[in-house]
């Protein structure tokens, strides 16, 4: 894996490099001064920027891994 979206409570998607050249690829689309935020996977996109963001690293041969939020229940034990 190059890339992972982790979705967020607010509908947004944290956005961290796994790889180099996940990072490298970062590095092409941001500017330098958001690099060390990307590095330690600080930065935070919306719905939208998160799809471009996988369509296009996708279609540039990167693997990238989109994780929703599952709902977690609580079951009272009675």
């Amino acid at each position: 894996m190059d890339l992972a979206l982790t979705s967020t409570s607010d509908g947004g998607f944290r956005l961290g490099p796994q790889s180099a050249i996940g990072m490298l690829w970062l590095q092409t689309h941001f500017e330098i001064e958001h690099w060390s935020l990307l590095a330690a996977g600080q930065i935070q996109v919306d719905g939208s920027s998160a799809d471009l963001l996988c369509e296009d690293a996708r279609a540039a041969g990167l693997l990238v891994c989109r994780t929703p939020i599952l709902p977690v229940s609580i079951q009272s034990s009675n």
